[in-house]
């Protein structure tokens, strides 16, 4: 599963925050924000922390993209 944070990082440019505030704010590692800035997975735990911090709801600050195969992914369901 392929998720997008575009969203999150929009936020932050309407925000006027810089990444670097945005990690010390939430409470999150160096690693932890290049996962994000690269899209990679994170723990839910982050993403509830950012929301929390940011007071906004996870539709808000990513996106999970299709299967990049077929569009959808076949684990659901099988």
């Amino acid at each position: 599963m392929d998720v997008c944070y575009n969203k999150l990082f929009k936020l932050l440019i309407d925000k006027g925050m810089k990444k670097t505030e945005f990690r010390k704010l939430v409470g999150i590692s160096e690693g932890t924000l290049a996962k994000l800035s690269y899209n990679k997975n994170v723990s839910m735990d982050v993403i509830v922390k950012i929301c929390r911090k940011l007071n906004c709801t996870v539709d808000e600050i990513l996106d999970v993209l299709p299967s990049p195969v077929n569009g959808t992914d076949k684990s659901i369901g099988s």
